[in-house]
This record gives C-alpha cells, structure tokens and sequence, in this order.
C-alpha cells in the first residue's frame, strides 16, 4: 500500500471513530493535520495571526461538519476545502491592513518541502548558473505574488506550495479541471507580466 493509500485509510479510520462516538479520533485529526493547513493558510494570508485564527476556524467547522462527511472526496480535500473558504473570507481584510509584509522568499515555504516562491515558474531553459536565483529575484517574485488577484495567487500556492494534483485543486476549490489547468496557465503569465521586463528571461 502506498503512503497515499495508507494516509487516506487512516483518515477513513479516524472519521468513522469519531462519526462512532469517539472525540479523542478528531483530536487525531487534528494533530495529523493542524501544520499542513497552518502552513496553506500562511501562504495565502501572510499574516502569522490571521493564520492561526484561520486554521483554528477551519478545524471549528471541520468538527461541526464532520457528522455530514460522506467521503465522496479524500478527507484531505474535504479540509483543504473548508480552510481554502475561511482564508479567503479573511483574504480582503488581510489585504487591506498590509501586515506583516516581510517574509522571506528564499526558505522553504512549507515543512514539508523544500520549495520556496522562486520555484512558482519553473524555467524550461535554466542553465546550472540559473538555479542559483538571486535574492533580488526571489524579492520581486514575492512582491508580484501580492498583486496577484486572489484567484490566482490561491491557485498558485495549492499547486505550487501544497503540490495538490489539478483533481484535488478542482476539488477543494470547486471548479473543472480544466478551469485548474487554464487559471494555473493565466496566474503564471500574470506573475511573468507583474515581474516586468528585467526579469522576464529567467521566466522563459
């Protein structure tokens, strides 16, 4: 069984427990999954506060709505769902107080990898000089990501940061695949558009 598999029985496992009764399994749930959806969260809200409260709100939900959970979707998805709607009812508020805008760009977005906002465009034509990317560059990718609409800068961190295949972005955010693939296109060229000409040859 792959650690995919293995994942999704366990949070079929824990489900049915707590749908049986037993409270200590979402407390499971929650442990398996608070960091991951903390660190969604972070990406699209860049607020250490907002996120927190996000994360905690999304897990309130979680635990309401739990009772009404069929599985027609991995469990994973059914959460990234909820938290993915939380943050983006606090996403204007964020955007209007501009808070906490000094992140930086060039270490890991995420504990579960190593990918920072530089790797959101993929170069087809990097040379081994090109991947050592300059902090002047990692600065404005991280400058441009704030311009984008939310749409797209969602879009971005769920493929990008979360690495979630196109099925699971469509999912979560309740559209096609195909609307996935095209806006994934769309945010990208965006992102190439807001880095402005200086940068746009270690786009290509």
């Amino acid at each position: 069984m792959s650690a995919k598999a293995q994942e999704v029985a366990l949070d079929r496992l824990l489900v049915d427990r707590f749908k049986n009764g037993d409270q200590s399994a979402f407390d499971e749930i929650v442990s398996r999954y608070w960091t991951r959806i903390y660190a969604m969260v972070h990406q699209l809200l860049r607020n250490t506060q907002d996120a927190e409260e996000v994360t905690q709100d999304a897990f309130i939900r979680a635990h309401r709505g739990l009772p009404q959970f069929r599985g027609e979707s991995a469990f994973s998805t059914w959460l990234y769902q909820i938290a993915t709607n939380v943050a983006r009812n606090r996403y204007w508020y964020w955007w209007r107080r501009k808070r906490d805008k000094n992140l930086s760009f060039d270490h890991p977005l995420s504990p579960e990898g190593s990918m920072t906002l530089a790797d959101v465009l993929p170069s087809q034509t990097e040379s081994p000089d090109d991947i050592a990317v300059t902090h002047e560059f990692v600065e404005r990718i991280g400058e441009a990501m704030e311009k984008l609409g939310r749409k797209h800068r969602e879009i971005l961190v769920l493929r990008n940061v979360k690495n979630l295949s196109y099925e699971e972005i469509a999912s979560v955010l309740q559209i096609s695949v195909g609307t996935v693939k095209s806006r994934i296109a769309r945010a990208r060229e965006h992102l190439r558009s807001k880095l402005g000409e200086d940068f746009s040859v270690k786009l290509r």
